[in-house]
């Protein structure tokens, strides 16, 4: 018996079988590629670690040029010495400090009573111990985030920013290599031992 392709049903059921199949397809597409999905969110993690602290592939004056993928998780056991998680005033060490997620612990922490887990990484590179925090905050159109490296003054050795939605030729410029590069110097501290922080300006005006 032939089949009327043009009544509504024949096309509603066309639709349902489609979705059905295309749905399963991502499905599986999705669970196959998750373990190749964690590994490059764990390398990804540990890139930008390592940025901050001044070990990636920068030539000259160019682009923002990551350690590669191949070579990362070598590099992360050899320049960082330890990893902690700090809890409150306690601090303990953990190999997978690296893996936490900054966001989700700050969602946890509006819960009463919960704890919120932050990392930190202890770093040597040229015979200099350089400690690695991160940092999260709101951009104009939504999160940044990144970490930064200071030695044992609060001096700012190095950073590494990125964004999920910030304006391409402004806020964006905050993963730009020039833009990150300007805070290597700047102190977090006061002489007399006080937070300051650093203030970012819109223009040049910075002597």
């Amino acid at each position: 018996m032939a089949v009327n392709k043009d009544k509504n049903s024949y096309t509603m059921i066309f639709a349902v079988i489609m979705v059905l199949v295309v749905g399963t397809l991502l499905a599986g597409f999705s669970s196959g590629l998750k373990p190749m999905i964690k590994a490059n969110e764990k390398f990804e993690k540990q890139q930008n670690i390592l940025y901050a602290m001044g070990v990636n592939d920068n030539q000259g004056t160019g682009d923002v040029a990551f350690i590669t993928t191949d070579r990362v998780a070598d590099a992360f056991k050899t320049y960082i010495k330890e990893q902690l998680i700090i809890e409150g005033l306690t601090a303990s060490q953990n190999d997978k400090a690296y893996l936490i997620d900054v966001k989700k612990e700050g969602a946890k922490a509006k819960k009463a009573g919960y704890q919120r887990k932050l990392p930190l990484f202890i770093g040597e590179k040229d015979g200099e111990k350089l400690y690695i925090m991160p940092v999260r905050g709101k951009g104009l159109w939504d999160a940044i985030w990144g970490f930064v490296a200071v030695d044992k003054t609060m001096t700012v050795q190095g950073v590494y920013f990125d964004h999920k939605g910030e304006t391409p030729g402004l806020g964006a410029e905050i993963k730009q290599r020039y833009f990150m590069d300007d805070f290597i110097g700047e102190h977090l501290m006061t002489e007399a031992g006080v937070f300051k922080g650093i203030t970012v300006k819109k223009g040049n005006n910075d002597a």
